[in-house]
């Protein structure tokens, strides 16, 4: 019993292999049933029209061969009879017309002196009046009126047919009568033969509409290949094009429409190409720029925050050491100082991550202390309710995972106001921070955009105390843990931020190793890529 789940899981793989298989060559399946359609519908037209000649040709010179050689005896030898002959009479006469060169039966109908019917047949079991159809009889028996301008006397004979089916076997019976007195006479002759030769015909016609279809199907085969390995070569290149190798290109052969799809194919990749190329290289010249400019501010704001510090000190003091008519000044250059400061290490910190240089520093930590030191760095221990048990261990990067919590939180207690709730869990091999304050919450129009790079809420107010990319860096040196940030609304009212991480990065950092190992270069590729 162990083996039949695996063999289920073997027949389902199987079945959606061949099912993906079939749907790889769905387009070649139809060019092959049109071809074998169209050739099919040839074959069988062309098929049934000749037979149908062949049939016609045939039945009618046998038809036309039999009637004139009972016409010619009708001529010779019933006309000759008296018009009251006797039985013997007839009998022999008949005998005689059937050894014509055709070996055809007769039956000879007339009336003797007494006005009796008598009747005289060559075979004189086989062919009666009865095989003869009604409406047959009736055409012979006819009255017929003989033209004044006939001199030879060949209106003087009608000749009436019909083609029968006895027991499963075709007949044709023939009948005329003598005009001016004498008897009737019906011959049949048996269509056998002919049936045989035409039956070979079909079966021939179908043998060769058979292999004209074979035929049709190896070159729809044969001409699905040849349209379709281009479309293929084109498929790969397209895929090849989506990963990123924006240097394919087609081989082109030829003026058809195919090749004329490769050389579009071509211009559109070349397109591409140049166009990437040009964003990136904007892109890296934009990246490159931000970090130029970060660095460069770093020089003038560590001596202007050395200033502010000193200023700040002055107000602090107790001695009064500032104008108070200039002292709301000072204060305004130190606060933004401040914030200059944070803008520009922000900045240097986002392109470390575009450009793919951000490293993780593990060690073991717990999570509960780690938060508490967060808190209370930032004098939050009043604002800030704790619900995290002691001695959960997770193996991260201490200052990346300070980073996270010192904006979540902070930006809780901005927008929303405390008290602020941070809760720790453990779900499986994740560990889940959430953060949650009693604010009015997000709008709905807002939650897709607010880990955006320097996102208002309003563009009336372009200006924030915050440098706008806070919660975009806490994204960030989530994903470079292998986790993630979700932003909602809570149905308590307020906002909440859930942060969800794996209790040990090492395997990511192990990978991203493995894959800078393989790439060489990995590094510059990797912020390129971005």
């Amino acid at each position: 019993m162990t083996d039949a789940p695996g063999g289920l899981r073997g027949w389902a793989a199987g079945r959606k292999t061949a099912l993906s298989r079939l749907r790889f060559t769905s387009l070649r399946l139809r060019l092959v049933v049109v071809f074998g359609l169209v050739a099919l519908t040839a074959a069988v037209s062309a098929s049934g029209i000749a037979y149908w000649l062949n049939r016609e040709a045939v039945l009618t010179r046998t038809q036309d061969a039999v009637l004139r050689d009972f016409q010619q005896e009708m001529q010779n030898r019933a006309s000759s009879l008296p018009v009251h002959p006797t039985q013997d009479e007839l009998q022999h006469t008949a005998g005689q017309m059937a050894n014509s060169s055709q070996r055809f039966s007769v039956l000879l109908v007339a009336t003797d002196e007494q006005g009796k019917t008598v009747v005289g047949k060559s075979d004189l079991d086989t062919f009666t009046l009865e095989d003869v159809p009604k409406s047959l009889q009736k055409a012979v028996e006819k009255q017929q009126r003989v033209s004044p301008d006939d001199k030879d006397g060949k209106s003087a004979y009608r000749l009436y047919w019909q083609r029968i089916d006895q027991n499963g076997k075709p007949y044709l019976v023939g009948g005329a009568k003598v005009i001016g007195g004498g008897p009737t006479g019906y011959m049949l002759k048996s269509l056998e033969p002919e049936a045989k030769d035409l039956n070979s015909l079909a079966w021939s016609l179908g043998i060769a509409t058979g292999l004209a279809l074979i035929g049709s199907a190896l070159l729809a085969q044969a001409a699905a290949t040849t349209v379709l390995k281009p479309v293929h070569r084109l498929g790969i290149a397209a895929r090849r094009l989506g990963e990123g190798e924006l240097d394919t290109r087609l081989r082109v052969s030829g003026t058809d429409e195919l090749a004329e799809l490769s050389r579009t194919f071509n211009r559109t990749a070349e397109a591409l190409e140049k166009k990437v190329a040009d964003m990136s290289a904007r892109d890296e010249a934009s990246r490159r720029f931000v970090a130029d400019m970060s660095h460069e501010l770093r020089t003038p704001l560590t001596a202007i925050t050395a200033v502010t510090e000193v200023l700040e000190e002055e107000l602090d003091a107790e001695t009064g050491g500032i104008d108070p008519m200039i002292e709301p000044a000072v204060r305004l250059v130190v606060s933004e100082t401040r914030r200059l400061n944070d803008l520009v290490e922000n900045l240097m910190e986002v392109t470390r991550f575009d450009a793919g240089t951000a490293r993780l520093v593990l060690d073991y930590v717990d999570i509960a202390d780690q938060i508490t030191a967060c808190i209370d760095a930032r004098a939050w221990l009043d604002a800030v309710d704790l619900d995290a048990e002691r001695g959960l261990m997770a193996r991260l990067d201490p200052r990346r995972l300070d980073v996270i919590l010192a904006n979540l939180i902070g930006n809780a207690l901005k927008h929303g106001g405390s008290p602020v709730r941070v809760m720790v869990r453990e779900e499986g091999e994740d560990l889940l921070i959430k953060v949650r304050d009693h604010g009015p919450g997000i709008p709905e129009d807002v939650l897709p955009h607010v880990f955006d790079r320097f996102y208002k809420a309003s563009a009336s107010r372009p200006r924030s105390e915050g440098s706008g990319l806070g919660l975009s860096i806490a994204l960030e040196n989530a994903h470079i843990h292998g986790g993630e940030i979700t932003a909602a609304n809570s149905p308590d009212g307020g906002a909440e931020f859930t942060l969800r991480l794996p209790r040990d990065a090492s395997a990511l950092v192990e990978e991203e190793k493995r894959n800078g190992d393989r790439n060489g270069s990995g590094n510059g590729a990797e912020g390129h890529a971005r």
